[in-house]
């Protein structure tokens, strides 16, 4: 008869099965697809993959559930097929292998490492959602793996711990470093599981064995021990010939399984890039396998002696010289007064001189900050993070960078941010971008990693000292990050609903799309007073009858009421200049009795208007009455 589980642990090391989705991938099923989904469409495929595993070796079979909740489905329009997804992957683990398996239902993190890119309270609904799902299948345990931060862990955990007993496997997906995502050291966060109800703890994914051993280093040295897993990558993977391939041999494979097993592992499998031949090769090499007690002596006094002399090396903390007063942000100054940013967008060749003429010409204006966009409407333009750097170097103004989720992944969007900060370049918008096929290259791809929403919340995390990954970073920035709104729209109501989601993601301060319409800037402040963050309205010059009429028919988030189109007619040069000057103050004479933020967007480099506009601000301002709330 079978044991139950936690006693096979007791008495046995079990191998685990490899992975999953890049197997499928191997076998030809194509990257951007649900796996999960093949649980219902390619059911003979899935139990094939199983029985692999099973026949190399694997007594620890995992369902092919690991992304089916709610969240990572709908992603592929599949929320609706949860349940369906969950049996069908219990059924078809079931039905492909032996008896002697043990079957665990995969449950895999919802987060995936950002921090903050999910609420909450959406984690713990679509979580429970989907262990309720599989604690009601004839499941041997549940396999909680590829978290990131203990927070979520707990949370899966805790929702488990109130709905059954069975066996719990928790797994951390790390790099080698000795913390979560989250700043939880790895020994304190097994204890934590261990105190709120976990069987067995340890890590998956993210590293091959080499790093997977140095975490597992770093672990064992906790005071009440637990039952280790572990699943690593088969090393990092090389992008050849249009496909991925991972070095990792299984004799590798079957070498490190013996380190893990002296390091107290009782469960040893596989994940990214791993085969039914690592498997098979770890599972022979762990046959009659007995512990290396001189190794494991070596190891228990090294962690003592390296706690030991962390004790005796500690330093008396010394508080840091206080650091020089900064400047103040825009946030402070929009509460004190009138506060302009003006716009003035990269050119979109190599010569910089107009560009740092307006530059000039802005700072004689004492405009508060300057702001470059990021190749907006996607049309290529000079990097915003170099001439912001010449901006504030040469003419002494804050540049405010934009930054698109269009054009960079998660890796280059945290790389862009670390620069900005090494250069001293704090104030930052977060927009999503307009799409690349739309742009001046239009074979270019949109990336997208982050919504708008997300990159607020990243970029707010690096204030926390904590990287996209999650890992701790050495000293902490200190990003200004506001978000786009675009209040031209039918239900204003459900446009500011979204820009209260933006505030609740981090966001400091908010910059409109330009308003051309003094009765809609009157709706804004109504619709937005009892928001807790200053508003910006954006006003942009029309610079000819022809501009406006391009704006308000080909260019999303801008429309002009019927009066300015009139007035604007087929005017152009001088003309169409000045009429488009006038007609922003008379927008600014509105703008400034509600909001003591003013957005100037300068069209066409046409640096003399918005410095016209700038100085009618300061001098509305001196006489005027300050009754602003935003």
């Amino acid at each position: 008869m079978k044991l139950e589980l936690r006693e096979a642990l007791r008495q046995h090391i079990l191998v685990g099965d490899g992975a999953m989705g890049t197997y499928l991938y191997q076998l030809g099923f194509p990257v951007g697809i649900s796996y999960e989904e093949l649980n219902l469409l390619k059911p003979d495929v899935i139990m094939d993959v199983h029985r692999r595993y099973y026949e190399a070796g694997a007594r620890i079979i995992e369902t092919n559930t690991f992304s089916a909740n709610r969240e990572k489905l709908s992603k592929y329009g599949l929320e609706q097929d949860v349940e369906a997804i969950n049996r069908a992957g219990v059924e078809l683990a079931r039905k492909a292998v032996g008896n002697d398996a043990y079957v665990v239902g995969a449950v895999g993190s919802i987060r995936a490492g950002r921090r903050k890119n999910v609420r909450t309270t959406k984690v713990k609904e679509d979580l429970r959602q989907q262990i309720e799902i599989l604690l009601d299948t004839p499941i041997d345990g549940l396999l909680l793996e590829s978290f990131y931060d203990l927070e979520e862990m707990l949370i899966a955990l805790k929702t488990v711990r109130k709905l059954s007993t069975l066996p719990v496997i928790c797994q951390f997906a790390t790099e080698g470093t000795g913390s979560t995502h989250d700043g939880v050291s790895l020994a304190e966060a097994f204890t934590k599981l261990k105190q709120n109800g976990a069987d067995v703890v340890g890590f998956n994914c993210r590293s091959g064995p080499n790093g997977l051993l140095r975490s597992l280093e770093k672990a064992a040295g906790m005071n009440d021990p637990v039952p280790f897993s572990v699943f690593p990558n088969a090393g990092i993977p090389d992008y050849v010939d249009g496909r991925f391939t991972y070095a990792a041999t299984p004799q590798y494979f079957a070498e490190t399984a013996l380190k893990f097993a002296d390091l107290g592992a009782r469960i040893i499998g596989g994940c990214c890039g791993t085969t039914p031949e690592h498997v098979a090769a770890m599972a022979q090499a762990l046959t009659d396998y007995t512990p290396d007690a001189t190794r494991v002596g070596q190891l228990q006094l090294a962690a003592e002696a390296k706690g030991l002399q962390a004790v005796l090396e500690r330093e008396p903390s010394v508080s840091p010289p206080a650091a020089p007063p900064k400047e103040p942000s825009i946030v402070e100054l929009v509460k004190q007064r009138h506060t302009v940013i003006v716009e003035l967008d990269p050119p979109r060749d190599l010569d910089i001189a107009k560009f740092m003429e307006g530059a000039h010409a802005l700072k004689e204006a004492r405009v508060d900050a300057i702001t470059m966009a990021d190749n907006s409407l996607a049309v290529t333009r000079m990097s915003n993070l170099a001439l912001g750097y010449l901006v504030k170097e040469q003419t002494g103004i804050r540049p405010l960078i934009h930054i698109a989720c269009r054009d960079r992944n998660m890796i280059g969007t945290q790389s862009h941010m670390m620069g900005l900060h090494a250069l001293d370049i704090d104030h930052v918008l977060a927009v999503t971008g307009d799409p690349a096929k739309f742009g001046d290259l239009p074979g270019s791809s949109s990336v997208y990693d982050l919504t708008s929403f997300e990159i607020i919340r990243m970029i707010k995390q690096l204030n926390e000292g904590v990287a996209f990954s999650g890992k701790p970073l050495k000293k902490k920035a200190n990003f200004i990050v506001g978000a786009a709104f675009n209040p031209n729209v039918k239900y204003l109501e459900k446009a500011v609903q979204r820009l209260e989601r933006k505030i609740e993601a981090g966001a400091d301060y908010i910059m409109t799309q330009p308003v051309y319409n003094a009765e809609l800037i009157e709706k804004i402040y109504e619709a937005t007073k009892h928001l807790s963050v200053p508003i910006f309205i954006g006003i942009m010059p029309l610079a000819s009858g022809g501009n406006a009429t391009y704006l308000h028919n080909e260019v999303p988030g801008i429309q002009l009421s019927d009066e300015v189109r009139r007035r604007m007619g087929d005017l152009k040069g001088e003309e169409g200049r000045a009429m488009g000057v006038q007609i922003a103050k008379e927008l600014l004479d509105t703008a400034m009795s509600y909001f003591n933020g003013i957005y100037l967007m300068t069209p066409f480099l046409s640096y003399e208007m918005t410095v016209q506009l700038t100085n009618y601000v300061w001098e509305k301002s001196g006489k005027a009455i300050t009754t602003c709330t935003h």
